[in-house]
């Protein structure tokens, strides 16, 4: 027993196919379980030059800013914003974005409008 102690020792090698096999069964199990379908995708116009039919009745103006929302030069929350949109049955609404503007307060706004059925929405503004 005291020979088998001292005897010098061979190391194995690591075998890499049953990792390479593993990692290759997580990644078309990844692949295979998500899902490339656009949820919560908020339509969206931009304004850019061209030709374009005039609208029946004005567009309302919207400014979002840093400190809040602006509709038509006045100060506007949410809920008014929501309540002058209500009142009318559609049309366009122009979203002037201020420097500072972060994406999930324009995501919300867009939100916010796209619920009341006939407005449409283009985004005339950015940060310079």
């Amino acid at each position: 027993m005291h020979d088998r102690l001292q005897g010098t020792f061979r190391r194995r090698r690591l075998s890499m196919t049953a990792l390479i096999d593993v990692i290759f069964l997580l990644l078309l199990f990844f692949m295979l379980s998500s899902t490339f379908a656009r949820q919560g995708e908020l339509p969206l116009d931009l304004a850019m030059g061209g030709a374009a039919a005039l609208p029946d009745a004005p567009p309302l103006f919207l400014q979002l800013g840093a400190q809040g929302l602006r509709l038509n030069g006045q100060d506007a929350t949410p809920d008014t914003l929501q309540s002058a949109l209500a009142g009318d049955t559609g049309g366009l609404v122009l979203v002037a974005l201020a420097d500072g503007v972060s994406a999930q307060a324009l995501a919300e706004v867009l939100h916010l409008i796209n619920r009341q059925p006939g407005w449409r929405v283009a985004v005339i503004g950015g940060g310079a």
